[in-house]
């Protein structure tokens, strides 16, 4: 009787240490995001990873955003969720050595929602950051303008990109690809969006590479902060196999 008595201290205490830390922004759905992408890990909440954005969507479908780790040392890995989009995850992001570990994008998002970054630094710790975003929604259930018009078929996997130095030494990478980036929510369009792109310099080091997921806005317009000189080449596949490639000169 003394050791099942025990075993139901045990069982009862366990759940009590796992659980995750207290959410600064008081989400609803902090519980299940942080069983979803951080389940036996260890999470912080920390000022260092900053999510600048505005504090309310004027277009639900292209939300600007610029999160920023490099207050952190030895960044291996970036994620951007929202708690309360349809589809959570937006990306995952690779900063190489040579890579700040900064990003700019733009998605799209449903209704009103926390949107984090999750910075993982070599020690395996998770660095959260984040804030809410008011939005009267509909961003990830809208079609996109491409499902409307034939026009952008002509122009279907360009990329146009620009290269320049910062007053810091690095350099700003900003491209943008065409692409109509459908969620699969809208009726009657499947998803179809852009999956993977990896960054290389001119002497074939891997730069960076980038995972993003439905809420990435149509055309997806992207910034990178770089360390080194030379051309840097752009390479991408989206979830239909389709590759693109590009190479942006100094």
């Amino acid at each position: 009787m003394l050791r099942l008595a025990w075993l139901f201290v045990a069982a009862w205490v366990v759940p009590a240490l796992a659980a995750p830390p207290d959410d600064p922004l008081r989400s609803p759905a902090w519980p299940y995001m942080a069983e979803r992408y951080f389940a036996g890990q260890t999470v912080r909440f920390d000022a260092a990873v900053r999510v600048l954005m505005p504090g309310a969507a004027e277009d639900p479908l292209a939300v600007p955003v610029y999160v920023d780790a490099g207050a952190l040392a030895d960044v291996r890995e970036i994620l951007v969720f929202a708690d309360l989009n349809p589809i959570t995850t937006i990306l995952r992001y690779e900063p190489g050595e040579l890579a700040r570990p900064s990003i700019g994008f733009r998605f799209k998002v449903q209704q009103a929602t926390p949107l984090r970054a999750a910075a993982r630094t070599g020690d395996g710790v998770w660095h959260l950051g984040g804030a809410w975003l008011n939005a009267g929604g509909g961003g990830c259930t809208t079609p996109s303008q491409a499902s409307g018009s034939g026009l952008w078929k002509d122009r279907f996997g360009e990329i146009d990109a620009r290269l320049w130095p910062r007053a810091d030494g690095l350099r700003r990478l900003r491209l943008q690809l065409i692409h109509p980036m459908d969620t699969g929510l809208a009726g009657g369009i499947p998803a179809f969006y852009l999956e993977t792109l990896a960054l290389q310099d001119s002497d074939g080091r891997t730069l960076a590479r980038l995972q993003t997921f439905e809420p990435v806005a149509e055309n997806p317009l992207l910034s990178f902060d770089l360390r080194g000189r030379g051309a840097v080449s752009i390479r991408g596949r989206d979830t239909q196999a389709n590759r693109f490639a590009g190479t942006v000169a100094p």
